[in-house]
């Protein structure tokens, strides 16, 4: 954007923008974003508990973030609580808040701050590549961008999801004695899987764990067709060989899954690519789909949103941050507390 020569110039986003420990402040608009505590005011980049927290007096979000977070929190949302649509402007105290999609889950977006000039972008979290469920990654160009780097290092390189698919419903075919139980987050792995699976022309019913079924409702209704779901308990044993269940990952591991017949244990997650992690936790077939950017996407966004300046959070900062200082571009850890990783 141009207006950064002088680093130290009053409009310098690092003047105005501070860590506290509720989280990032933004001083001259008086708002929080992604606060990890109750505050006035906070803008909230995605429905995940990690950055929509309950008890905030104000809140500002996308409708679909909105509605997630009503959906688990109630009023706790909010007292007071705003809608602001992809690309729309609005001021907060003296700064200009736009809110950008990220690709991340449904309703998930990147807040854009500019202030004096001088542009901001917090990308909460994000992923690149196509996801059914939800608007795609937009770069914005900015002055600061707000980077998360969950699989920030050179070793995470996720694979095309239509091979992972390929890869359940082949064993499908090869063990069609066998319930698939797969380890996916009631908001948005459970949703995007099943619209992977539909889209790939598996068209049966989908059994899934009752922890699921309220996020896979409120997409249907916020417009994302999810096909036949079933309750996985309304079936008897037998029924189950052959067919695919979704649970969350606390599950699989537990005493639900053995009323399952002979279940192959699979888990949808970017941490899959580590054997080691899938072995220590039960899982048979490692299914390597993430909701983040991978180390490939993390280099290409720091290059499509052209800031000079990268501020690292929530994951595997060290190796961002020097990798962004070799392509000539400054950057720091914000080393923020409070975010879970993918998998935890």
């Amino acid at each position: 954007m141009g207006v950064m020569s002088n680093a130290k110039a009053e409009n310098w986003p690092g003047n105005w923008v501070e860590t506290r420990p509720e989280g990032l402040y933004v001083r001259p608009g008086g708002f929080y974003v992604d606060p990890m505590r109750p505050v006035d005011r906070a803008v909230i980049t995605h429905g995940h508990a990690d950055h929509a927290r309950p008890g905030h007096r104000a809140v500002l979000a996308t409708s679909g973030t909105l509605a997630i977070m009503r959906a688990r929190y109630g009023e706790e949302t909010g007292q007071a609580r705003q809608a602001l649509a992809y690309g729309e402007n609005i001021r907060i105290g003296e700064v200009e808040v736009a809110l950008h999609p990220a690709g991340h889950v449904l309703g998930s977006a990147q807040v854009s701050l500019t202030w004096r000039g001088a542009r901001l972008v917090i990308s909460g979290d994000y992923k690149r590549r196509r996801d059914p469920t939800c608007p795609a990654f937009e770069p914005v160009p900015c002055d600061v961008f707000v980077t998360e780097a969950t699989f920030g290092l050179p070793v995470f390189r996720h694979p095309p999801d239509t091979e992972e698919i390929a890869k359940l419903l082949h064993s499908l075919e090869v063990f069609p004695e066998r319930a698939h139980v797969v380890g996916v987050y009631a908001l948005g792995k459970a949703q995007r899987l099943i619209r992977l699976l539909r889209e790939a022309g598996y068209d049966r019913p989908l059994y899934v764990h009752g922890a699921l079924q309220a996020l896979c409702d409120l997409y249907e209704a916020e417009g994302v067709p999810l096909g036949p779901l079933r309750p996985a308990l309304a079936a008897e044993k037998e029924a189950f060989r052959g067919q695919i269940v979704l649970a969350p990952p606390s599950a699989i591991a537990d005493r639900w899954s053995r009323r399952l017949p002979d279940p192959l244990t699979a888990a949808a997650f970017g941490w899959m690519r580590v054997r080691q992690r899938a072995k220590q936790r039960g899982v048979e077939m490692p299914l390597v789909i993430s909701d983040h950017a991978d180390w490939d996407e993390l280099m290409q966004t720091l290059e499509d949103v052209g800031a000079p300046e990268v501020w690292v959070t929530h994951g595997r900062e060290e190796a961002l941050v020097h990798a962004a200082r070799q392509r000539g571009i400054e950057a720091r850890a914000l080393s923020l507390v409070g975010f879970e990783e993918e998998g935890q």
